[in-house]
């Protein structure tokens, strides 16, 4: 039986929950892995959270130097998010030619080139199936079983607290400040929410997934962001009116060659779309590969135990696994020389504008579309007998820049008191 050790670095609700698995379900890795995994220190400030967790006082570090000189220690594991100091923790056990195991998305996708090489150089192994999408295996599907195609895009539903905020005002026709402040009662979101609603979360889990999909390094600056902040109620039940669902998307393409798209950004899906489906604060990742077709893959994207299985899992694979695998790009700071990230993509476009009511005005709007080579696919006007309406239209599929002028001059023309929402259409 192959004993291997491991260290755990912060007992937070991700780093308590993989203590948990780890300790509760020894024997069963013994049984059907063949290796006596064992805990055997934790790196913890607070000694009576530790404590509390049935540790024994002696395996309760407060240094890292602790840690990595321990030669009883094969794996570490790092869930105290944030880039510093755990940056400077993973380095430390890198150096020392430990293997590492991380839920750290921003670390990962801010210094994921020189956390490699620094394993790299030891021959450490480095993984981090928990950093994108919790207890959802979409990294080992990734490197390990989408191998024999090339994957044309993905699209996912990557940011939990997001989710639950758009499912509950589509269910309940809440405002967003209202459902807000409800998810952040229940621990859904931080008090300062900006990580999840401004789609930075999102940004970084795209950011890696993306890379990992294309074989080639997508920098999180390449990644275009826009969060939910911005979204009204009233969108979500005239969208619901015309047969969709909007969610923050995570949405990365490739043509099969040198050009790539990667953005987050709120967008309408049908409702017969599989993600349509995926509410409340559960996460899911559609893939299109050039051999498989179609895949979705579906479960909780946060919490200590569906985090802690990702965890877990590497853990187990590290163990189980003699040779190291690396990314399978160059794996560099900037995007790779000669790779052209698209930022006039192409979508349909859901446009909500408020107008007079009166002759001509969907005329000269209609008019400034066709200008831009911009078609309408559906277009609504609501309310009677009011002095102004507003009006919905969406397009069929054009471009980002091209919409962006006709909205601008549309918000100029005489008659058109404001431009309300421009929400892209996708699926």
């Amino acid at each position: 039986m192959k004993p291997v050790g491991v260290a755990i670095l912060g007992l937070g609700v991700v780093g308590s929950g993989t203590y948990k698995i780890l300790r509760d379900h020894k024997e069963f890795y013994r049984r059907t892995q063949g290796i006596d995994l064992t805990v055997e220190c934790v790196l913890e400030i607070n000694k009576q959270k530790a404590l509390d967790l049935g540790i024994e006082e002696g395996r309760i570090y407060d240094n890292i130097a602790e840690v990595v000189s321990n030669p009883a220690v094969d794996i570490v594991v790092e869930v105290i998010g944030g880039v510093e100091p755990a940056k400077s923790f993973v380095l430390a056990a890198l150096h020392s030619g430990k293997t590492v195991v991380t839920s750290n998305k921003e670390l990962f996708c801010k210094y994921w080139h020189e956390l490699e090489t620094a394993a790299r150089r030891t021959n450490a192994g480095l993984y981090f199936e928990a950093s994108c999408v919790g207890g959802v295996p979409i990294i080992r599907t990734l490197v390990d079983g989408m191998q024999a195609n090339v994957i044309h895009s993905l699209t996912g539903i990557i940011n939990g607290t997001t989710n639950y905020i758009l499912t509950r005002m589509t269910r309940e026709g809440s405002g967003y400040q209202e459902v807000l402040k409800d998810a952040q009662a229940l621990g859904y979101a931080e008090a300062n929410p900006s990580a999840d609603v401004d789609g930075y979360d999102a940004a970084y889990k795209l950011s890696i997934l993306a890379s990992l999909a294309f074989h080639t390094k997508v920098p999180l600056e390449k990644v275009y962001r826009e969060g939910i902040a911005q979204i009204s109620g009233q969108d979500i039940a005239y969208g619901d009116e015309l047969g969709y669902v909007l969610k923050l998307l995570a949405i990365g393409k490739f043509d099969g060659n040198r050009s790539i798209e990667a953005r987050v950004h709120p967008a309408f899906v049908r409702k017969d779309h599989p993600l349509a489906a995926v509410n409340d604060s559960f996460n899911a990742v559609y893939l299109q590969g050039d051999s498989v077709g179609d895949i979705m893959l579906y479960g909780r994207g946060a919490g200590a135990l569906p985090t802690g299985s990702a965890i877990v899992s590497d853990v187990i694979y590290a163990a189980t696994h003699g040779e190291a695998k690396y990314a399978s790009f160059k794996n560099t700071e900037k995007a790779e020389v000669g790779v052209k990230f698209v930022t006039d993509f192409r979508s349909r476009y859901y446009i909500r504008f408020t107008a007079k009511d009166r002759a001509g005005v969907l005329a000269k709007v209609a008019g400034i579309l066709g200008k831009y080579s911009i078609s309408i696919a559906e277009l609504v006007q609501k309310g009677e007998d009011a002095e102004s309406v507003p009006v919905i239209l969406i397009t069929h599929e054009t471009t980002e820049l091209s919409v962006r002028s006709a909205v601008g001059k549309i918000a100029a023309l005489d008659g058109v008191e404001s431009v309300d929402s421009v929400i892209r259409v996708e699926g």
